[in-house]
């Protein structure tokens, strides 16, 4: 049993627990004990796409784990949360509400690569304790600033002040041109926090907000249109097909290119032995022998080709 099951994980359940079903799940299918890993954690308040390895895709965990990621992602200005999130307990207010010409200006200061601070509720280790453990136990945090890289970020769906919102002036609600949330999507680096770039760009606005909706659209090669629902999962596990459910390991190697070896430059690669003279680009590629099963991944560099990581797929 290798490959994927891309699970469009929902509201309230962690990746460990996400991880547990799966299990569950292939144990109650008939697969006894399988190796099973996730690509990259997602909040129990975040929904969306988690990849779930397999077998011998466990091993490329790591490079889902380094792979970009999408996130649709709405900020509720006005109040701003210890978590930055809808569940925080509120630490900062503000009445102004910005317009979306203000927004406009300020989304190109957050792309490229910027420097953000981690939430202080973050599974981020300081001094071998994860923040959010300290902060619960109640210590004060400092958070160090570090690099990230948001590739892209832009305006869905917004919605309007009105008398619907308790506590902001009548002066504000008059005005027909103030944001209450706003929806964007950004496409990130790893170690991007969509919450801290929720509060930093209510920052650059003059107001506060937090994070009030928060998926996941897509990780690495994987999106929603790959993802299964856990009702379908659970399904599974309960006898029904398994067509679409587990995919290929090579689903999780369509971002970069194959490399077709003969017999013999197959058996080099098994058995980790540096390759030269095949003509090919620089770079990491997944190398395939004639029956076109996942054999390794290569790096080339420089015409002298060696192995990254091999997969022991039994037929």
């Amino acid at each position: 049993m290798h490959g994927w099951i891309i699970l469009d994980k929902p509201l309230g359940l962690g990746s460990t627990q996400a991880v547990a079903a799966v299990k569950r799940n292939l144990r109650s299918a008939g697969f006894g004990k399988v190796k099973v890993g996730h690509g990259g954690t997602l909040d129990p308040l975040a929904t969306g796409v988690l990849p779930i390895a397999l077998g011998e895709a466990t091993k490329l965990c790591g490079r889902m784990l380094d792979a970009s990621k999408t996130y649709d992602f709405t900020i509720s200005f006005g109040t701003e949360t210890s978590g930055l999130d809808a569940e925080g307990q509120v630490v900062a207010t503000s009445y102004h509400r910005p317009t979306m010409k203000e927004l406009a200006a300020v989304l190109p200061n957050f792309t490229g690569q910027i420097e953000q601070i981690p939430p202080t509720y973050s599974a981020i280790k300081i001094d071998g304790k994860r923040a959010y453990d300290r902060a619960r136990a109640g210590e004060v945090i400092e958070m160090k600033s570090r690099a990230v890289t948001v590739h892209d970020i832009s305006v869905g769906h917004a919605e309007r002040v009105s008398t619907a919102v308790t506590g902001v002036p009548e002066s504000f609600i008059q005005r027909d041109d103030l944001l209450n949330t706003v929806t964007l999507t950004a496409d990130v680096s790893k170690g991007t926090y969509i919450r801290s770039l929720a509060r930093d760009i209510a920052h650059a606005l003059g107001t506060v907000g937090h994070v009030s909706m928060l998926r996941r659209t897509r990780a690495g090669p994987f999106a929603l249109e790959s993802a299964i629902s856990l009702d379908k999962l659970n399904a599974f596990g309960q006898g029904a097909a398994q067509e679409d459910i587990i995919l290929p390991i090579e689903a999780g190697l369509v971002d970069i290119p194959a490399l077709d070896l003969s017999p013999e430059q197959a058996r080099a690669v098994q058995q980790g032995r540096v390759l030269t003279g095949i003509a090919m680009k620089d770079g990491l590629h997944w190398a395939r022998g004639a029956d076109l099963r996942p054999l390794a991944l290569v790096q080339n560099i420089d015409g002298i080709l060696k192995t990254v990581r091999g997969f022991n797929l039994i037929l």
